[in-house]
């Protein structure tokens, strides 16, 4: 396969330099590599020939496997940022995706729970044993601060300031936040800290937060499935997944009154745009509730 060697400097760069997450790095590394099997396929034999045509070529081929946009549209950007990185590095010619146009993207409204929703998942779930303190002080904590899953695995016990109500967050491209914790999260917190965390760890030792039964560091699919389980529990039978109570936290901060900039920076959104999505939930909100209120909607 051509450009090996380029795509694994790439990766240096972008690990190195960048300090972009594993997941990222993996994303980038995929869709670069999907890429170049298919310059192999068309008999490309040097990154320097790829010209507007391919590019058009191979952003068909992604339509005709019926690809989202959003995952066509990611693509693009990855092989743009490499280009970009070629023709800086090895003098390398970037035009040939430069003038190629991301796909328009899909209205999806971020999917999230009403306030009544989330009250009988916290009723669902109460218990005083151990497992049942750690799934609510996770469940607590992901709907006060709508961190990301990845974020509240890499929380350490350090992190926590109870004297200021905040938690310490590494976020996106290593940026770092304080983030708010409300009064029922901080004490579902400690409560898991000094009486389940403790009884958990057995014979291991780590500083992470959180852990699984065993007291190992718990992982990303180890918060869906207690997420999940969470829902049984609670007799509730919607789908669930950790990014859905960073949409409700959020959802609910802008329906109570919340200005736009400052859920901004609670989501670590480095972009605006990126937060304005909520107002288009929060307008549904609004108007669902008219056409079920007012006498003659």
């Amino acid at each position: 396969m051509i450009g090996l060697v380029e795509l694994y400097s790439f990766i240096d760069y972008i690990q190195l330099e960048k300090n972009y997450s594993n997941l990222t790095i993996q994303e980038y590394r995929k869709d670069i590599e999907h890429f170049l099997h298919f310059l192999d396929g068309e008999s490309v034999t040097n990154l320097n020939e790829v010209e507007y045509v391919h590019a058009r070529l191979y952003v068909t081929a992604l339509y005709e496997k019926k690809l989202a946009r959003t995952s066509i549209s990611r693509k693009i950007s990855s092989i743009r940022s490499f280009y970009k990185f070629l023709h800086r590095e090895f003098d390398i010619r970037e035009d040939a995706f430069r003038s190629l146009y991301h796909p328009k993207k899909e209205e999806r409204l971020p999917h999230f729970f009403y306030e009544e929703e989330m009250e009988k998942l916290f009723q669902g779930n109460e218990g005083d044993d151990p497992l049942s303190l750690r799934n609510m002080a996770i469940l607590e904590l992901l709907y006060a601060t709508g961190i990301r899953v990845s974020e509240l695995i890499s929380i350490e016990l350090s992190h926590i300031d109870k004297s200021y109500g905040v938690v310490r967050v590494m976020g996106k491209g290593r940026k770092e936040r304080y983030v708010p914790i409300g009064d029922f999260a901080l004490s579902a917190v400690e409560e898991y800290v000094e009486k389940s965390r403790p009884k958990l760890m057995k014979s291991t030792s780590h500083s992470f937060l959180f852990v699984n039964n065993r007291g190992a560091h718990l992982t990303a699919r180890g918060v869906h499935y207690i997420l999940n389980e969470m829902m049984k529990k609670a007799s509730m039978h919607t789908t669930i997944f950790p990014h859905m109570l960073r949409h409700t936290f959020a959802t609910h901060l802008l329906n109570n009154g919340a200005d736009l900039r400052s859920v901004q920076e609670l989501l670590g959104h480095s972009h605006l745009t990126s937060t304005q999505v909520y107002t288009h939930v929060t307008k549904e909100h609004l108007r669902k509730t008219y056409m079920n209120a007012h006498p003659r909607a």
